[in-house]
């Protein structure tokens, strides 16, 4: 497992996959020429589907994907569904990233396929994921694995997880479309195994600079990313999970408050006389097929997911599962 550092400048950077990438381009002369390569929503919205294709598809295809947390498990059916965008969500230390390596670690362990981790912000840890797949108890049922000396364990399942650093949002773009190049060709697997789950965490720090800022085409880069995780999640059939912080806003008397979680949705920034409002808007809100809102007790290391959206059960079930340690 490998993971390249972002960086500024010209050039390109190569992944420890072999996606070659631009690094971030500097001015908005690059930005346009970035645009004008985003895909639009007719580029992979050609073909309709009647019912029994999308029943067989969903039958046949969309399997579960188990994140080895009861809890989380539970509460979704089985765990990450392939060929859908999960989103988790919750202020800082909630919890969001501990789920995100243990999904990962999981399902490496597993051998299920490989997991492609996107980390905007260092937090990926490799100890810590050698932590979590030593503590995973059913992993030494597989046959042969128990025969291994615990390093070759180890190593087995860590090639399995490819970690990318992505910095800034024309990294994104470019990560995602060589990663969907080499799917196309079968480039990115490990030993026959393929794709199966694409974590992205966080993509809030990564759609919050464009979002008002400097680039004029921020809105339409983050309807991008979000037609392009749906395009590689639909048609390669991988499980996307990614994760979203929240902040406290100040309130009208200059206290600090957290909105009701079954308003929460995105970023949240203040819309007058103390309300608050997403910071992405409408159009962000449809874009995950599942939203899980994250809260941690402080006193004990349990934590709760509540249901924000999701496309079989109405919202607000919740359930408490351990956190990760």
């Amino acid at each position: 497992m490998s993971a390249t550092r972002g960086r500024s400048g010209g050039g390109a950077t190569t992944s420890g996959c072999g996606l070659k990438r631009r690094n971030a381009p500097q001015d908005q002369e690059d930005s346009k020429m970035i645009n004008q390569d985003q895909p639009s929503t007719e580029d992979w919205c050609g073909r309709f589907w009647n019912g029994m294709e999308l029943l067989k598809d969903v039958t046949e295809k969309k399997h579960f994907l188990p994140t080895g947390l009861e809890g989380i498990d539970t509460l979704l059916g089985g765990g990450l569904r392939q060929g859908q965008l999960t989103e988790i969500t919750g202020p800082s230390s909630s919890g969001k990233t501990q789920v995100c390596l243990h999904c990962a670690s999981n399902i490496a362990a597993k051998q299920m396929g490989v997991v492609m981790y996107l980390d905007t912000s260092n937090s990926f840890s490799p100890s810590r994921v050698a932590t979590i797949i030593y503590g995973i108890s059913d992993l030494f049922g597989q046959r042969g694995f128990e025969l291994q000396p615990k390093d070759a364990r180890l190593k087995s399942v860590m090639r399995s997880i490819i970690c990318e650093s992505v910095f800034d949002i024309f990294a994104l773009f470019e990560v995602l479309h060589q990663l969907e190049v080499s799917l196309l060709n079968d480039k990115v697997n490990n030993g026959g195994s393929k794709v199966c789950l694409l974590v992205i965490d966080s993509i809030s720090s990564l759609l919050a600079p464009i979002i008002g800022g400097k680039y004029p085409q921020g809105r339409s880069m983050m309807i991008s990313v979000a037609v392009i995780l749906k395009k590689l999640a639909d048609e390669h059939n991988l499980s996307v999970l990614r994760t979203f912080n929240l902040f406290r806003m100040p309130s009208s008397n200059n206290s600090y408050r957290m909105p009701s979680s079954n308003k929460v949705t995105n970023h949240m920034v203040s819309a007058g006389n103390g309300a608050v409002k997403p910071a992405l808007g409408e159009s962000w809100k449809a874009v995950p097929h599942v939203r899980l809102m994250l809260s941690h007790e402080c006193q004990n290391n349990i934590c709760t997911a509540t249901v924000l959206k999701h496309t079989l059960m109405a919202s607000g079930r919740t359930a408490k599962f351990a956190a990760p340690s």
